[in-house]
């Protein structure tokens, strides 16, 4: 079978053996946060809310009763979550201002009032797939001929709504892997960020929001502005302008783009395996789908992580960016620019000619090359790549982040053909003039193998990054959306099939 036997170990395509590790992660329901749960707040006919009437009930039950209730509680899922009685509090101050007035309540009984108001979200309930893979930012302690890895995976839970979750790892000298087990899930801290006046201004206008009346608004911020003083802009603006629907439009599109942009921090204690991206941003409401990680090399010599990924709320999908340089803060912002469309953008991992490079997949179905002179603005987009082998005819795009070789850059890409089966490929760039392909693999790198072909979506390899160590190309890839596996290949003997392709 193409990509591989039937056992799964190390095999031929196209003359490159490949091998999979035997380490594989799979999902687990038990991996759950906590949500809010909020019923539908519709008033019955003496005027009680349901939350209301929830309330009187638990105020209606004796002190042992509430001291049993939450005994009960702590017995349960205490162990399954970081600070339960923090969580408990937080859904208690949802519903607060429901209690009467009159009431005075102990610690325990707000406690208990809390725990009907929130539920536990299996974050993994579906799958854990398409991941990343790049070097971790301290390297202090790895053995000798080791890598200290991150692996980003996409967890998909009830709803189809997909979340960011991490993995630490070691990456041995023959290309072996060894995946550290995870914590329990924590989701950090959201805030607004600091907003630039000119990022956001060129974001309304390339959304067509960019009127008067938004520049009425925009006036009276300064170059650097926060939350709350675009809320007191708008509020301004409510007031000076006759309430219309267009004051009311541009309110809502302003505090919508802001709200899609914000920071994530979480406790400084915390494993990077604990730490969640779950969605947040009204753009990714139904889900952060498909990070592609790249250890980004300034020209001084720093590094910052970026990771693009696609948000979806619904109906629409949007890519995204992340930024992070330690794994515990993170900043998610908008990319901007009318090639910044579609999914699947992967950033190379440092400037060409000075300016930042992207690869894309403007059309949904071809290679694209982007370069900008700002990592979150992309306006131009070259062709440099169509579907040519029978296993990539319905489209091809990247599958994650380009690798500096010293033949170019090698792009491992994936390929749709028949049946809509996935398949992992490769290609290598011109190191100087990326628009130019000068090598393109005849054959798939890595196909499904039995194994891998049966899941949540069936016949699918795919991969959103890889890394070189050791001389080996290590893949990380998804298996039908499912589960998340790793695969090797020598690198020389790899380049060398590219150069004769």
């Amino acid at each position: 079978m193409p990509g591989g036997d039937r056992r799964g170990d190390e095999h031929l395509m196209a003359a490159i053996p490949v091998t999979r590790s035997h380490v594989r992660l799979l999902p687990d329901p038990r991996r759950c946060i906590t949500k809010l749960y909020l019923p539908a707040d519709h008033g019955s006919a003496e005027g009680t809310t349901r939350v209301e009437k929830v309330i009187h009930r638990i105020l209606a039950l004796d002190s042992d009763e509430v001291t049993d209730s939450l005994r009960e509680l702590r017995v349960g899922f205490g162990e399954r979550h970081l600070d339960l009685d923090g969580i408990l509090m937080r859904g208690f101050s949802a519903v607060a201002h429901r209690v009467p007035e009159s009431v005075e309540l102990s610690p325990d009984a707000q406690r208990l009032i809390g725990s009907y108001f929130v539920h536990e979200y299996s974050l993994e309930g579906a799958a854990l797939t398409n991941p990343s893979i790049v070097p971790a930012p301290d390297q202090a302690g790895a053995p000798d001929g080791c890598l200290r890895v991150i692996v980003s995976v996409r967890a998909v839970g009830e709803g189809h709504i997909s979340s960011i979750e991490f993995r630490t790892g070691l990456v041995g000298p023959t290309g072996d892997i060894d995946v550290a087990a995870a914590g329990l899930p924590i989701t950090g801290d959201r805030r607004p960020p600091m907003f630039d006046k000119a990022m956001f201004t060129a974001k309304l206008d390339e959304m067509g929001a960019g009127d008067d009346l938004a520049g009425l608004a925009l006036s009276r911020l300064e170059d650097q502005f926060t939350m709350e003083h675009l809320d007191q802009a708008l509020a301004d603006l409510a007031r000076q302008e006759a309430s219309s629907n267009a004051v009311q439009h541009v309110i809502q599109v302003m505090r919508w783009l802001a709200s899609s942009n914000y920071e994530i921090t979480f406790p400084q204690a915390s494993e990077v395996s604990e730490r969640v991206l779950f969605p947040h941003g009204p753009t990714e409401s139904r889900g952060m789908e498909d990070a592609r990680l790249v250890r980004f090399i300034e020209p001084d010599g720093s590094a910052v992580y970026y990771a693009t990924y696609t948000a979806f709320d619904g109906f629409n999908i949007l890519p995204q960016l992340i930024e992070t340089t330690d794994f515990r803060s993170f900043r998610i912002a908008t990319l901007n620019g009318p090639a910044a469309v579609n999914k699947g953008i992967a950033i190379f991992p440092r400037r060409i000619a000075g300016r930042y490079a992207a690869l894309a997949r403007c059309n949904g179905e071809s290679h694209y090359l982007m370069l900008s002179d700002h990592v979150r603005f992309w306006y131009d987009a070259e062709l440099i790549q169509v579907p040519t082998r029978p296993w990539e005819l319905m489209k091809v795009g990247n599958a994650g982040a380009p690798i500096e070789t010293d033949a170019g850059w090698l792009v491992v890409t994936h390929g749709v053909g028949p049946m809509r089966q996935y398949a992992l490929g490769a290609i290598l760039l011109d190191i100087d003039d990326p628009s130019r392909v000068i090598g393109h693999l005849r054959d798939p790198l890595l196909m499904p193998v039995e194994q891998e072909r049966d899941g949540y979506v069936p016949n699918v390899v795919y991969s959103c990054g890889s890394l070189v160590h050791s001389g080996r190309l290590v893949i990380a890839f998804g298996a039908s959306d499912t589960s998340t596996g790793f695969a090797t290949v020598r690198l020389d003997v790899l380049l060398a099939e590219l150069a004769g392709s």
